[in-house]
Formats: C-alpha cells, sequence, structure tokens
C-alpha cells in the first residue's frame, strides 16, 4: 500500500521528505521542523515543555536533569494534530538520550491512533548509516529513484573532498556542548577525519558524552571546533563569551592562544541526522585547509574564526 500520510517526529527526516518531494504527504512535524521554512507551516505533533531557544547551555542542561531526575518527560504530544494526521508512516528516531524522549510520543501517539501507522526509526551513528536511512525513507514512500539520486549527489561531494592529498592533517576537537562540556559523537567524528583533519577523544560512532577540560588539555587539539547541539554560530558565539573568553584554563590551551577557534551553524550542518551534514563536511574542509578548498562555496554564515 503506497504511503499517503506522514508524520515527522524528527527534523531531519522533515529536510528529507521534502527533499524527496514528498511534502504534500507530510501532515504532522515537530516543533524543530524549520527547514526548509515551509516547514514551519505544517500541523505540529510535537512541542518542548519548556523554550530552549531562550536558555544557555547551563540553564537547558539543569532543566534536562531536573526534569529526568523527576521523571517527567521533555516534550509534549499535540493530541489532537496527531490525531487529525491519519498517519500511515511515522518516522522517528533512537540516537540520542534527550532526543530519545520523543520515542515516548510515538508510544503515546499509537495509543490514541486507531488506525495503526508503520514506525520507522533512523538510528545512524556514520555517515554511510545516515544515506541508508535516505536509502530506506525513499523505499518506503515510493520515491526510490529520487532517493538514489540523492545518495548518489551526496557521494560525490564527499568523495571530491575524500581524495584530495592531505599531507598535515591537524588535531581537531569538536565540542557539542559548552557548559558542562560534552565531546561531539556519532558521525562528527568521521565529518572531522573526512575533510581532512585527526579527530580527537571521541571514535566514529560513539554517543556524545560529558567530558571536562583536563581531557581537552590532554588531548592538546590544533583546532577546536565549537559546535553545542541545536545551536546557530550567533548562539555559540554568545555561549562563548558567556562561559570560555574569561576562563583561565581555556585560554591556556594551545588552539585558544593560536587562535584556531571556531564555531559553526550546528543546529543545521552538524547536530542531525540530515544530508546536510555533506554541507558541514565541506564547511570543515573549508576551516582546515582553507588553502587548498579555495574553490569551494560555504553558507553564509555557516561558520565564523572566534
Amino acid at each position: 500500500m503506497k504511503v499517503k500520510r506522514i508524520v515527522s517526529f524528527l527534523p531531519s527526516a522533515t529536510e528529507l521528505i521534502y527533499e524527496l518531494g514528498a511534502q504534500e504527504r507530510l501532515f504532522g512535524v515537530t516543533h524543530e521542523c524549520n527547514y526548509p521554512s515551509d516547514a514551519s507551516n505544517k500541523p505540529r505533533v510535537i512541542e518542548s515543555i519548556f523554550e530552549p531557544e531562550k536558555m544557555s547551555s547551563q540553564e537547558i542542561d539543569d532543566k534536562i536533569c531536573e526534569l529526568s531526575e523527576r521523571g517527567e518527560e521533555i516534550y509534549k504530544l499535540i493530541t489532537e494534530n496527531v490525531s487529525n494526521a491519519k498517519p500511515d508512516l511515522i518516522i522517528s528516531q533512537e540516537i540520542c538520550e534527550v532526543c530519545s524522549a520523543y520515542t515516548n510520543q510515538v508510544k503515546n501517539a499509537m495509543d490514541i491512533l486507531e488506525e495503526k501507522p508503520e514506525i520507522y526509526s533512523m538510528s545512524p551513528h556514520n555517515i554511510q548509516e545516515i544515506l541508508k536511512c535516505v536509502k530506506d525513507i525513499a523505499e518506503k514512500i515510493d520515491e526510490v529513484e529520487r532517493g538514489k539520486e540523492i545518495v548518489n549527489s551526496l557521494n560525490i561531494r564527499i568523495n571530491k573532498i575524500k581524495k584530495v592529498p592531505i599531507s598535515n592533517r591537524p588535531k581537531v576537537l569538536g565540542i557539542e556542548w559548552i557548559k558542562p562540556f560534552f565531546t561531539a559523537g556519532h558521525w562528527v567524528p568521521e565529518m572531522i577525519e573526512y575533510s581532512g583533519g585527526i579527530n580527537m577523544i571521541t571514535k566514529n560512532g560513539e554517543h556524545s558524552r560529558k567530558m571536562d577540560i583536563t581531557e581537552i588539555e590532554n588531548a592538546d587539539p590544533d583546532v577546536l571546533i565549537l559546535m553545542p547541539c541545536g545551536f546557530n554560530v550567533q548562539r555559540t558565539v554568545s555561549e562563548y563569551e558567556k562561559y570560555l573568553k574569561d576562563n583561565s584554563r581555556w585560554n591556556k590551551l594551545r588552539a585558544v592562544r593560536e587562535k584556531r577557534v571556531f564555531a559553526v551553524d550546528a543546529n543545521s550542518f552538524f547536530s542531525k541526522p540530515s544530508i546536510r551534514v555533506v554541507t558541514g563536511i565541506e564547511i570543515l574542509a573549508k576551516i582546515l585547509h582553507s588553502e587548498i578548498f579555495t574553490g569551494f562555496e560555504v553558507p553564509t554564515n555557516s561558520f565564523l574564526k572566534i
């Protein structure tokens, strides 16, 4: 049976549905689904119970810890919109502990829907698994050829970077949260390696995890990439100025002293298992080897040297 009505519990899935040209079949999205801009006009099936966009990384971490300790939900299901969506297919994910709270909402959605939809759960931990999700979802919604075109195009862009001979590879540390510090895990280590860097601390496919500044000092990276999950460049710079600018131990790090610290648009190109991570690889290549990748065009405001 052809999938006619889709609900997305994941921004990267929403992006992909649009890329596959199936947006007319999308009847529900989350509060975080704002790319492409038209996605913001779709009915919301998920909302956060607090307003993270108005909070610092420390405040968000404190709030999530508080809710978790009390056994309370981070997100809420908008039951009326779920019922109205009448989905044949719900796309969800099982990637990180914070986002996996969505899984509870998928169960709640199943409870209220009389006609039970198929559930497809994305759980990629590296680049090829992200591309496999593209293929799988394309098959599920009968857009196989378009799915193949997208995957082929992305692989061409990835290989264009990977095949460039790079002799001088800097040690790079991606930081996924600033207060407290978290390593950047999942597909980010691979993004760093593909773009001509040597990834530090977290290995390919590993979950992001908390770390302290001693680990950063011991790793002694050549380049630091600040990419707080869900933050854009401007918000990341604000976090830097709030928590790191006057931190004495941070300022003693070699990468900081040598002015090789960068903020990137994590929300668009790094945090999500979306096809835009390939743009993220291009951004990193531009940061790490600007002299080699001079011809590369990357989106405006996608990174900033601090």
